[in-house]
């Protein structure tokens, strides 16, 4: 299939309200960045602040969600830093 043939959809705002919503839903701690530099893209095209500002609560939460799970990742690590050098 070449790339010409192959067309993506123009999404309307709630379809890209939609898509953030999904991604918020199901983020794990394994595709958090990925999920969440999705729909920041997907942030970034709708076409005004009122309409970005639907999609907030799910941007904060994918947010928050990525600190906390870092923050754990990060405390898991340094506990298995210092495991090891005993």
């Amino acid at each position: 299939m070449s790339a010409a043939s192959m067309r993506l959809p123009m999404l309307t705002t709630d379809e890209k309200l939609a898509e953030i919503r999904r991604l918020y839903f199901s983020a794990t701690r394994e595709t958090i960045q990925r999920d969440l530099e999705k729909a920041l893209d997907l942030l970034k095209s709708m076409g005004s602040e009122e309409e970005r500002e639907r999609a907030t609560v799910y941007m904060e939460g994918l947010a928050e969600m990525r600190r906390d799970w870092s923050r754990k990742f990060q405390g898991k690590r340094e506990k298995s830093k210092v495991k090891s050098r005993k």
